[in-house]
């Protein structure tokens, strides 16, 4: 395994830790723009956000309460954010499809496009408008590695993009969840982890060593960057359908702990941020609440009605850890809904990130329009190509497909897309 090396932190990376003061778009010793801080709350006396009890505190001492999104899709995609079916539904999937449909030089070229017009500035500018105050960031392990992913291989870019992305964000008072979706071997089992259909994360020590020696290399890039909020280890780990899944789980904690030990070495900044198993809902595996002191857990949860009873493992579990929990993950619900989730998580102190941000269809802060002629693509995804014959046989011309993905790479950009009202208004982000 090779990690990439890293490249020297911009000038405005080094003095982060001084952001209270200025931040990197100027030095105009005012607070940036939409930073919730309090007037006269008892400084903490750490320039990072850290846990006090069931809380948050931001560096003035004042609770912080998270209210934002996930910028999903971006570096880790997903095929029905893409509105692809069959078997264009992970990150490795969709590419192998699209090295069929158009040849791997084309495929190399439309990921380097996806990656810079899907996320940039505008959007960041529009959700802190909005009343974003954190943003959580699926990520790929093969960013930070030298495997062939989204275009890129040896001497990568995903510092120079994280790096870009935090300081849009520090210039907007925006803080930054980085989020392990993809680990090595997998730690679901699923399209979500871009694995191979088992969560080989638990039972490979190699795939193991990896993960600890990305996040170690992640945390002392970013030690000193305050405005990151956390590192969450790993996103929904082992599936409920594996009927080995309560064996599965007993490796989970100790992972946890040896990932923790080596942040640690290099870090002692940051939060870290630990999900349950299947689906980020059983918290019964976790016995050692507070083996760091900077730990938050996490849940998830897209179903049920809007009640105490709903969430009522999440809230009795932080209750007796006395650390605070934040909803990672929750959508894909009509507007009332979420709205009443909003207002009864407010009531529960547990703040929260919606899914998703951005992608082709409704129920998203923006949606991205389909290009015409998307359907010949879907319907490639989702013909038989099992064979090369089969490929062959149900593949459409190359030029056409290739304006297709052009006109999706134009529509990806914010100037764009539609703006979701009613479903921002939900979520209750001015608060």
């Amino acid at each position: 395994m090779n990690i990439k090396v890293k490249y020297l932190l911009p000038a405005c990376g080094a003095i982060l830790l001084l952001s209270t003061l200025f931040s990197c778009s100027g030095g105009t010793g005012e607070e940036p723009k939409g930073r919730n801080v309090g007037n006269g709350a008892t400084p903490t006396g750490s320039a990072f956000i850290t846990v006090s009890g069931m809380d948050l505190l931001l560096p003035s001492g004042e609770k912080f309460f998270i209210r934002g999104t996930n910028l999903s899709n971006w570096l880790n995609p997903e095929g029905y954010l893409m509105d692809l079916g069959g078997s264009a539904n992970s990150a490795h999937s969709i590419d192998m499809m699209l090295r069929e449909l158009v040849g791997p030089s084309k495929t190399d070229k439309f990921w380097r496009e996806f990656k810079d017009n899907y996320i940039t500035r505008d959007d960041i500018e529009f959700l802190s408008e909005r009343g974003v105050n954190t943003l959580r960031l699926p990520l790929n392990y093969r960013l930070f590695t030298d495997e062939d992913y989204m275009g890129e291989t040896s001497g990568g870019d995903i510092y120079q993009r994280i790096d870009r992305l935090l300081t849009w964000c520090t210039a907007e008072g925006i803080y930054l969840i980085l989020d392990m979706h993809s680990a090595p071997g997998g730690q679901t089992g699923y399209n979500i982890d871009d694995s191979y259909g088992y969560p080989w994360l638990f039972l490979e020590e190699e795939d193991q060593d990896e993960l600890v020696s990305i996040w170690k290399d992640i945390a002392s890039h970013y030690a000193d960057e305050t405005h990151i909020l956390g590192y969450e280890l790993l996103n929904e780990p082992v599936a409920d359908y594996w009927p080995e899944h309560t064996v599965l789980n007993a490796e989970l904690e100790p992972l946890y702990k040896r990932i923790t030990s080596a942040i640690r070495e290099v870090d002692g900044n940051h939060i870290v941020i630990l999900g349950a198993p299947q689906w980020n809902l059983n918290f019964s595996v976790f016995s050692d609440w507070k083996f760091d002191p900077l730990l938050m857990y996490t849940c998830h949860k897209y179903d049920g009605e809007p009640t105490l009873e709903n969430i009522r493992d999440f809230v009795d579990f932080r209750d007796k850890t006395g650390l605070p929990m934040y909803m990672g993950e929750i959508g894909h619900n009509p507007d009332y809904w979420q709205e009443e989730f909003c207002k009864l998580l407010e009531e529960q102190n547990i703040g929260y990130t919606f899914w998703p941000y951005k992608k082709i269809g409704g129920e998203c802060f923006v949606s991205v329009k389909a290009p015409s002629g998307w359907d010949s693509v879907k319907k490639f995804a989702d013909s038989d190509r099992s064979s090369y014959f089969g490929i062959y046989s149900s593949r459409p011309d190359q030029n056409s497909s290739l304006s297709i993905l052009d006109e999706y790479i134009s529509n990806i950009k914010f100037a764009n897309c539609s703006v979701n009202e009613g479903y921002i208004s939900s979520l209750r982000l001015s608060r």
